[in-house]
């Protein structure tokens, strides 16, 4: 009993002898206390990188982020990937690009293009994806609405609007991206990039897509289907001229007035 004393003794003055050499070390030569060489052995190289009690996390490691698998490029503003072992087909917001899939049209110029760029950068890759509340869940398809970002960081939605493979596409509301997305398409084209380059599609047979207005609308109004949207104008004056054409409220099956205030596409300039 005596021995565990004295051992007991010892220890506690060994552990007063090492605790008041550190104290009196100056800045130079080591911590000044305690509590910095518990910083010290927290931060040194033995560090597990946990994070303290008030510490900031460290950067790109805010959040816990998830990724898809794309298994399915149908075109260049519309994919598929597997949320989960589930399908979920995903249009994305703020773009359109020439329609290559749609068997009641004709393949527009620069749209196997915009497809062919979709499937090179996403085929077989993972996407983060982000949801916009302004533009609700789902579309009239079932079609989740949502922007998508690579794992290296690229954001798809802009990055097709800003190499001219897409334009800007509102389809009734304003999005949250939408200035950013408005001004990658006037950077586009005044740097003549993809569908916007002079001539690229002068000496093709296939339909020419209109990033402001539909061919169709500028001459013969179709108003037997849904065929228009709010993202085909380019003002509300021609969304109004195209909703009165096919009778207004008594016939606004195109959905350009949602209000039912006799306006169409009010958001537009």
């Amino acid at each position: 009993m005596f021995k565990k004393i004295l051992y007991g003794v010892g220890g506690v003055v060994i552990l007063i002898v090492i605790f008041s050499t550190i104290g009196y070390k100056d800045n130079k030569t080591g911590p000044k206390d305690i509590f910095s060489l518990q910083e010290a052995i927290v931060t040194g190289p033995f560090s597990t990188n946990t994070p303290v009690s008030g510490e900031q996390p460290v950067p790109g490691q805010e959040e816990n982020v998830t990724y898809y698998r794309v298994i399915k490029v149908v075109d260049g503003d519309t994919i598929a990937v597997d949320m989960d072992g589930k399908t979920e087909t995903i249009r994305l917001i703020g773009i359109n690009t020439p329609e290559t899939v749609d068997p009641r049209k004709q393949v527009e110029c620069f749209g196997r293009e915009a497809s062919d760029k979709a499937k090179e950068l996403l085929s077989g890759k993972r996407v983060r994806v982000e949801t916009d509340a302004t533009q609700g869940e789902r579309d009239k398809y079932g079609r989740l609405l949502a922007y998508i970002y690579l794992e290296d960081g690229l954001f798809f939605n802009k990055h097709m609007i800003e190499e001219g493979y897409a334009y800007e596409y509102t389809y009734n509301l304003p999005y949250k991206y939408q200035a950013e997305f408005r001004a990658a398409q006037q950077s586009a084209q005044a740097g003549e990039k993809g569908l916007w380059t002079k001539g690229v599609c002068d000496s093709r047979s296939t339909a020419t897509p209109s990033p402001s207005i539909p061919a169709s609308v500028s001459s013969d109004y179709s108003c037997a289907e849904d065929t228009y949207n709010c993202g085909g104008f380019k003002t509300h004056a021609e969304a109004q001229s195209a909703y009165e054409a096919c009778g207004g409220t008594g016939n606004d099956i195109h959905h350009l007035d949602q209000d039912g205030d006799g306006l169409a596409c009010e958001s537009l300039p």
